[in-house]
């Protein structure tokens, strides 16, 4: 399957997947809030799994030797999200406040993304299917990104959380220009490091938030 066909399935099944179903319209089934959860938390392994790929592809291809591998001397451009550190203080945030961290990492991914996939085009060097997965891992952020939201509404329609998310909806206020601006000064290697750390963040809160959530999934 070739990768545009790929993601609109994807795409088709995190966000337009369930009918509005009319009042006592037989053969109609609307997902639950557990499908909705496994879809998106599924989508999120295969993106960190995209990003870990890439990761070693670049190493593979740019830098040879692992001693030139050095850390990441500055701070990734989505530090300014606060993010809570282990399981237990994941737990401990509001149903609110984790699915905005959620929201938050996503949307501060989208230009970075774009750019590095505009930058591994440059380099010869780098074969067209690491530079195809590139582009695959920046649409599937925002697919993410909007299979969260129709989580988010299921929430909202349920009556577990409330309705304060809807003010999230604009970009500026998920990723503010600052930190895009600093995202287009760290290196390719800088980028995808913070993109593979924090594709793992946004697949683990959201087991943690489906633990929370729905009472038949065990934590």
């Amino acid at each position: 399957m070739k990768i545009e066909e790929r993601n609109q399935s994807i795409n088709s099944l995190l966000t337009c997947s369930a009918p509005i179903c009319a009042h006592g319209h037989t053969g109609c089934h609307s997902p639950t809030l557990s499908d909705l959860f496994d879809r998106v938390i599924q989508h999120s392994a295969r993106m960190h799994g995209l990003s870990s790929d890439l990761h070693s592809d670049f190493e593979q291809y740019f830098l040879p030797s692992r001693n030139q591998i050095g850390r990441i001397n500055r701070k990734c451009h989505t530090a300014y999200i606060l993010t809570p550190n282990g399981k237990e203080n994941a737990q401990r945030l509001a149903r609110e406040e984790l699915t905005e961290v959620i929201l938050k990492l996503l949307a501060a991914w989208r230009d970075p993304l774009s750019q590095f996939h505009r930058s591994m085009a440059r380099h010869e060097d780098f074969t067209s299917i690491s530079g195809n997965k590139a582009l695959e891992m920046s649409d599937m952020v925002h697919q993410l990104k909007n299979g969260v939201e129709k989580v988010a509404e299921k929430m909202q329609l349920l009556g577990m959380i409330s309705n304060s998310l809807m003010s999230l909806s604009s970009t500026e206020a998920l990723a503010p220009h600052s930190a895009s601006s600093e995202a287009r000064s760290m290196s390719d290697y800088e980028l995808l490091y913070c993109f593979r750390r924090d594709s793992n963040k946004v697949q683990n809160y959201l087991k943690i938030l489906k633990c929370r959530i729905v009472a038949e999934h065990g934590c």
